[in-house]
């Protein structure tokens, strides 16, 4: 049997081989493509083809709009800023309308990313708060809210008046003991909160502070006898504030004055002399004669002191043709009491402490004591000190033996700290 080589196997295996290479090595197509209809896949990438890979982008994001208060907030503060701030974009427009459709003052901050009301609104309102906002594509947002503002239970009104309870006209003079007292309407609850609302400012800058005598008043003192040329702004911040058991301030109040010469007099009951000094210097001496150093019984048998009060007295203000009657403090009848008109006087107290016109007076004017409690001068001295005196200047009478009461005009007989123990805490 001849022996044949099996060659042709041989060669036929090598053939497949070389093809099974060629076909590894062939591009393969991609499988995103497999439901392609035939003819319309895209064709073969050459080797080294760059071409950039398909990308897909986000839509744009709004801008989002944050409101303070949120919708529907019910008793709102009337002088809290209604916000409004964006992020992701521009503020276009923001309207606060009240019920009557009458529009909030506001503002918009740099770059138009916020927006706070300006002007306070009303107690027991409705208000619609729109704002409107646009991202860097140009898409919009809008929102739109409601929200009320406080029902108070009651109102309060601060006054700003002079501790003995005169007017203080903006820009009018005082001299440098003037306190000042803030009068509210009805009691206030917390005490706190109403000091707390009331700013006082001295030019130039004075240390001062407060003092309630009740619920319903409290005063006001620098540390010291205030600075001569001074500028003293006193302002009431009550609208919007609660000042305790739902009771909120009616309005704000504000005014100013000016601080005059320093005008101290110091009235000695041991040399029965007023020495009169103006800016520290002595510029007067007038003779006195002061309250009797005795007790008379009144009407209802009650003692009556007749020494006058010792103490920094605050002026309350020059008067002319004052009707002086015993009967005001208890006494009517006999022969200590009395009635007449004097022609000029300064008030130093509210218990009807003056210093005024004693024609009557005069032989004991400079050595016996012989008044109800006023400091009698001579005609002549009573109109010049009637002429030089200012709501706010300073009596200090001195060694009489009764002490004057902080009520009575004796602001500036308390210690620095028994005025501030005083202070609502």
């Amino acid at each position: 049997m001849v022996n044949i080589p099996r060659r042709g196997a041989a060669v036929g295996a090598a053939a497949l081989v070389a093809v099974l290479l060629v076909s590894g090595c062939s591009p393969k197509r991609s499988n995103d493509n497999a439901d392609a209809p035939s003819g319309a896949g895209p064709s073969t990438t050459a080797a080294g083809d760059t071409s950039p890979a398909p990308t897909s982008s986000a839509p744009p994001q709004p801008a989002v709009l944050t409101t303070t208060p949120a919708a529907g907030a019910a008793g709102v503060s009337p002088v809290v800023p209604i916000k409004v701030a964006v992020s992701g974009g521009e503020l276009s427009s923001v309207t606060l309308l009240n019920s009557e459709g009458k529009a909030v003052k506001g503002a918009f901050a740099a770059g138009n990313v916020a927006w706070a009301s300006s002007e306070p609104l009303g107690y027991e309102k409705k208000y619609t708060l729109t704002a409107t906002a646009k991202n860097a594509d140009g898409l919009e947002t809008k929102h739109t809210s409601t929200f009320t503002t406080v029902t108070p239970g009651n109102l309060t009104m601060p006054y700003i008046q002079t501790a003995a309870g005169g007017e203080i006209a903006a820009g009018v003079t005082f001299g440098v003991g003037q306190v000042i007292r803030i009068h509210f309407d009805e009691k206030i609850p917390n005490r706190k909160a109403a000091q707390d609302a009331i700013s006082v400012v001295t030019s130039p800058a004075q240390v001062g502070g407060f003092n309630w005598l009740d619920d319903q008043n409290v005063y006001w003192r620098s540390q010291v006898y205030l600075k001569a040329g001074s500028k003293v702004t006193i302002t009431a911040h009550a609208y919007g504030k609660n000042f305790g058991g739902n009771l909120y301030g009616q309005a704000d109040a504000s005014t100013w004055f000016k601080v005059g010469a320093k005008h101290v007099s110091i009235a000695d009951d041991n040399t029965k002399e007023i020495k009169v000094y103006e800016n520290d210097k002595l510029i007067k001496t007038i003779a006195t004669s002061m309250g009797r150093h005795a007790s008379i019984a009144g009407d209802n048998g009650d003692p009556i002191d007749l020494r006058t009060n010792s103490g920094p007295h605050v002026v309350v203000g020059g008067e002319t043709n004052i009707n002086m009657n015993s009967a005001s403090f208890g006494l009517s009848k006999g022969a200590n009491a009395y009635k007449t008109i004097v022609p000029v006087g300064v008030r130093i107290s509210y218990d009807g402490e003056y210093v005024h016109w004693a024609d009557w007076s005069v032989w004991a004017q400079g050595n016996t004591d012989t008044s109800h409690g006023c400091l009698n001068i001579s005609p002549d001295n009573a109109w010049w000190f009637y002429n030089w005196s200012k709501p706010g200047d300073i009596v200090d009478v001195r060694n009489t033996g009764r002490p004057l009461q902080l009520w009575n005009s004796g602001y500036w007989t308390a210690s620095w700290t028994q005025w501030l123990a005083g202070s609502a805490k």
